[in-house]
């Protein structure tokens, strides 16, 4: 809550912030290291889903990312590649690292309740030798983000029980949402979208996945 006259507590120093916690536990800061030893590397592999995080001149940015587990490959102990598939071209990620190449990413796993974070700094590769690898039914990447791992950690599983992220949801519980058309045609005055673009969307989708 805002407004004159109200106390909201506002936290404004590290002391005051530290007090309302207790104390790091051990676990935590051990299971942080610098590389991706071979349980983190199960992980990545595991994982058809992450967040990627950036930041530059316009701002922030964190942009989902998903394909086949292990669509992020794990080059070593220190370097992962992220393929550029297709997209809106907005590549505010992009744009971002060229500018500022620190980079944060969130795994997750279905089914799973524990995530994995890893924080680095990111390249933008484009040449043929590094995008061939990672071609799909024929079709490169427009390029690859090569992240090297500064710090890994997996997050505990709190988060996804009380989301309850994982469980079955059925079609009533989401039918009051409004669909991609209708979002569209609300913030274009009906300009685009509408129910012809919620038709032809799924179609369209599936043939421009790479």
């Amino acid at each position: 809550m805002s407004g004159t006259g109200l106390n909201r507590g506002e936290i404004d120093s590290l002391d005051s912030l530290a007090a309302l916690f207790g104390p790091v536990q051990e676990a935590s800061r051990r299971k942080e290291v610098t590389t991706l030893p071979p349980v983190y590397q199960e992980m990545v592999r595991a994982s058809p889903f992450c967040v990627l995080a950036t930041t530059g001149p316009d701002g922030m940015d964190a942009s989902p990312r998903g394909d086949a587990p292990g669509f992020v490959a794990v080059v070593d102990e220190q370097t992962l590649h992220l393929p550029e598939r297709r997209g809106n071209n907005r590549i505010d990620s992009l744009r971002n690292i060229l500018h500022d190449p620190r980079v944060a990413m969130l795994f997750l796993i279905p089914g799973r309740g524990e995530t994995l974070r890893i924080n680095g700094r990111a390249t933008v590769l484009a040449g043929p030798a590094v995008l061939a690898p990672y071609a799909v039914s024929g079709r490169l990447p427009t390029c690859v983000v090569e992240v090297r791992v500064e710090a890994a950690f997996f997050q505990c599983a709190r988060a996804i029980q009380r989301s309850r992220l994982w469980a079955p949801v059925s079609p009533e519980a989401l039918a009051h949402l409004p669909s991609a058309g209708e979002m569209l045609a609300a913030l274009t005055e009906g300009a685009l979208g509408g129910p012809a673009y919620d038709a032809e969307l799924p179609a369209r989708q599936q043939a421009t996945l790479y």
